[in-house]
């Protein structure tokens, strides 16, 4: 494999990380949001990854394939007071799990920065391989 193919691949997975974290951030930003007049909360959402050919035999990227709604059922909260209270008195809230949410964000922000540092690395390796060549 090429050394500029190494950018091709870890671009795909930092442009894939990047969907991920925006995805994570809408969830939480949706995490305690009630259902609206419609009586439909907020799903959480979820990326679901996939590698995809990068030109040679052999060498695959990654990119989101798809963006899935977790079909769990919501949290429901007795508060018969509350202006989107049902018949029943309960109010339905997202099914986002914060904590959840918090680790995909920890693990996307890994990747995203263990991707940027490949690139790093790929990109002093080739530096210094043009300094050899210069000196000579």
């Amino acid at each position: 494999m090429s050394m500029f193919k190494i950018f091709n691949v870890s671009g795909s997975a930092v442009s894939a990380q990047t969907q991920r974290l925006n995805v994570v951030a809408s969830n939480l930003a949706n995490a305690d949001t009630v259902a609206g007049p419609d009586r439909q909360a907020y799903k959480a959402r979820q990326v679901v990854f996939s590698t995809t050919p990068m030109g040679d035999v052999g060498t695959a990227g990654v990119n989101v394939s798809q963006i899935t709604e977790d079909n769990a059922p919501g949290r429901r909260v007795h508060d018969p007071k509350h202006p989107q209270a049902d018949a029943e008195g309960y109010v339905t809230y997202s099914n986002v799990n914060a904590v959840e949410e918090m680790v995909n964000m920890i693990s996307a922000s890994r990747s995203y920065q263990n991707n940027i540092e490949v690139m790093n690395t790929a990109k002093t390796l080739l530096s210094k391989t043009l300094q050899m060549g210069q000196s000579g």
